[in-house]
């Protein structure tokens, strides 16, 4: 399993919101590279950005921020936030060399154009983050609930060729009460899909739990940072 650590970037800065919530946001650190640099020397393989401000505006606003991360470190990336059209997913792929990126709001809006990624990037490069509200579907940056109930999104995008999913339950992001196991449970065993933890982490054993249900990831942000969790105990013990 894949044991994959967060920042969230807004304004050049890595920070955490409370339950999606934009006017709730802890600040971290002002140099995001120096945490992708500690992740790497603790034994991290993987990184999980998300540009908070892409996601709310729909534009990238931490570019050079992520081209640097990405340059100085042997991080594999995968990066959400904003990613909308083709463009922007080729500039993160082909030009700095992300090895993942993931659609959101535009896997809900724009079918079509996530098969078209899907067939000229190939499934291991194009992540879908599936955010949940309540039982619906939210989307730019989980300001917007809609009416699409979360299990038949996860079923079209089986449909469509998508095979690695994000799934947030966004009651849970930023609390430190643990993941929701028995949302992540449902949709194992109502989907074919790899399925990412992330939200609501708050200590190891929610890490040794993913582990022993055999989950294909999950990402650790607000527990590491709040000092709840030994990620390096966790990456050594992976490796």
């Amino acid at each position: 399993m894949k044991i994959i650590p967060a920042i969230d970037l807004q304004n050049g800065e890595a920070v955490r919101l409370y339950k999606g919530d934009y006017d709730k946001k802890t600040v971290y650190s002002k140099n995001p590279l120096e945490i992708a640099q500690k992740f790497e020397r603790m034994g991290a393989t993987d990184l999980h950005l998300v540009d908070l401000d892409g996601a709310k505006i729909g534009q990238t606003r931490n570019l050079e921020l992520v081209r640097k991360i990405k340059d100085e470190t042997r991080l594999k990336i995968e990066i959400g936030g904003g990613i909308r059209d083709f463009d922007t997913v080729r500039m993160y792929l082909e030009q700095i060399g992300v090895e993942r990126v993931i659609l959101g709001t535009a896997a809900v809006e724009k079918p079509d154009f996530l098969k078209e990624l899907l067939i000229k990037y190939g499934p291991s490069r194009i992540l879908v983050g599936v955010d949940i509200r309540e039982g619906f579907v939210s989307t730019s940056g989980w300001l917007e609930k809609t009416s699409l109930p979360y299990l038949s999104f996860l079923k079209k995008l089986e449909r469509i060729g998508v095979k690695t999913t994000i799934i947030t339950d966004i009651s849970k992001d930023g609390t430190l009460t643990g993941p929701n196991f028995k949302l992540y449970d449902e949709i194992s065993k109502e989907s074919s899909l790899n399925v990412i933890i992330s939200g609501g982490v708050k200590d190891n054993s929610d890490i040794q739990r993913a582990t022993r249900s055999d989950f294909y990831g999950i990402i650790v942000g607000k527990a590491y940072y709040e000092g709840k969790i030994n990620l390096e105990k966790e990456f050594r013990n992976a490796n």
